[in-house]
């Protein structure tokens, strides 16, 4: 019987095709994600027109960038199923519509409590149903070589996104308000909905090729494999979950993950711009250096994926973290109301530096969890916005308390650290057989299942 997966004619299909249709979807992957990457961007740049406007305390809106945080984090591994249960475009579509209407909703906002719904539930739910999960399951199913790279550029969409929408959000908020800055995110993610919709589909053989790089067998397995795993979202999730907490590798990266959700989106990328303001810096000044933390994240985040590739994971985190860990202990000596070049030196070090952790982070879930590596990496995923929730929240009452944000970035650094040292705790596979063993242990036979 001939192993070729059905509706493909075999891999002489993608050999006439100039470009793998593979990279088309990765680039409509990193389309969407850009897209939903307008949100990220905006908190920073829109707490101080917020409290000028309706006198909100940075707590208050800190707590509905929080809960926005921690749903993005808990519906990522729900969304991973999801989308094997319902469909890669169908969730993503839903997952833009649900930006877009907290964006574009939140304009007509007159009292705190509705920033929670518009910023935190309806924007958090529509983030965390594409998240990075979105990005590990294009990378897994669409690609067999190339992996870490195409990783690390999806990755880089959200970077993109902090780098297209914050100068724009910032200046459109301090020059004509909120709200004009607000419609143009949900407008963004309102476009990117029928580019998804016609372009993406769940598998390779959808569009009659094997996944870039694979052969007729290996892509058949990787199919047969995904099938076994079908079933109910939330129980497939939960499943995951359960199996992962008994590996202690687990934990270590979902503890260091959480350490750099806090690092970046909690603390830098929530906080640094009121914290600049403090200093007497211009929104639109702290802005723009944000703005070029996403030029070299984009940079750092290619590069890990090529280089999570060819290194040993653990080292790679293991340097990420120390680096980050000295840029935030130094930070509070590099704040001032000018921008001098100690400063340009700490933004390009924490760009490249920002999200190059997710290659190496997802390399090391699916080298240790096998074929639920992506769930489990949306549980890991979860950690890191819980992490961030936490930094978020954290910082606000800091500054609230202290006048400053000196101890939120000593305690960041400190967990860095930590996160270092949790990274090269992983224990890997030695060899293929041994992930073998862990899938067979996570998956429920077909007789388990019957009797269930």
């Amino acid at each position: 019987m001939s192993t070729t997966p059905r509706g493909t004619t075999g891999p002489q299909v993608s050999k006439r095709r100039r470009i793998h249709p593979a990279w088309w979807v990765a680039a409509v992957a990193f389309l969407a994600l850009l897209a939903a990457a307008g949100f990220r961007a905006a908190p920073g740049a829109l707490m101080v027109p917020l409290h000028e406007d309706f006198g909100w305390s940075t707590s208050v809106m800190s707590l509905a960038v929080s809960i926005n945080l921690v749903l993005y984090g808990l519906t990522a591994p729900f969304a991973a199923a999801l989308m094997d249960r319902f469909g890669i475009r169908h969730v993503v579509a839903a997952a833009l519509v649900l930006v877009a209407a907290g964006a574009g909703g939140s304009v007509i906002m007159t009292a705190s409590w509705q920033l929670l719904v518009f910023w935190g539930l309806l924007i958090g739910l529509g983030t965390g149903s594409m998240a990075l999960v979105f990005a590990a399951t294009i990378a897994n199913r669409w690609f067999v070589h190339r992996r870490g790279l195409v990783m690390g550029m999806l990755t880089a969409g959200s970077a993109t996104g902090q780098l297209i929408f914050l100068p724009p959000v910032a200046a459109i908020a301090e020059s004509t308000g909120w709200r004009p800055a607000s419609l143009l995110i949900a407008a963004a993610a309102l476009v990117a909905v029928p580019v998804v919709w016609f372009v993406i589909r769940d598998y390779p053989e959808d569009r009659g090729v094997l996944p870039y790089g694979a052969d007729a067998e290996s892509s058949f397995e990787t199919r047969a494999a995904a099938d076994r795993l079908t079933g109910g979202a939330t129980r497939r999730a939960i499943h995951g979950l359960f199996f992962a907490a008994r590996h202690r590798s687990f934990w270590a990266l979902a503890i260091a993950f959480a350490i750099c959700g806090a690092t970046t989106n909690g603390l830098i990328g929530i906080h640094f711009i009121p914290s600049a303001h403090d200093h007497g810096m211009p929104s639109t000044t702290a802005a723009g250096l944000l703005a070029v933390v996403g030029v070299f994240d984009i940079l750092g985040t290619v590069f890990s994926g090529w280089l999570t590739d060819k290194f040993d994971p653990r080292i790679l985190l293991l340097a990420y973290y120390t680096f980050r860990g000295v840029g935030l202990l130094l930070l509070p000596w590099l704040l001032s109301d000018v921008v001098h070049p100690s400063m340009v030196v700490f933004i390009v070090i924490y760009g490249l530096d920002w999200v190059a952790t997710v290659p190496p982070t997802s390399a090391l879930c699916r080298e240790v969890f096998g074929e639920q590596g992506t769930i489990v990496f949306g549980w890991v995923f979860a950690a890191h916005q819980l992490g961030a929730a936490a930094a978020a929240l954290g910082a606000g009452l800091i500054r609230d308390t202290f006048g400053e944000y000196t101890y939120a970035w000593w305690g960041g650094a400190a967990m860095c650290l930590v996160a270092a040292g949790l990274s090269f705790a992983v224990k890997r596979s030695r060899q293929s057989s041994s992930r073998t063993t862990i899938i067979a242990e996570a998956a429920p036979s077909s007789a388990s299942r019957a009797e269930n």
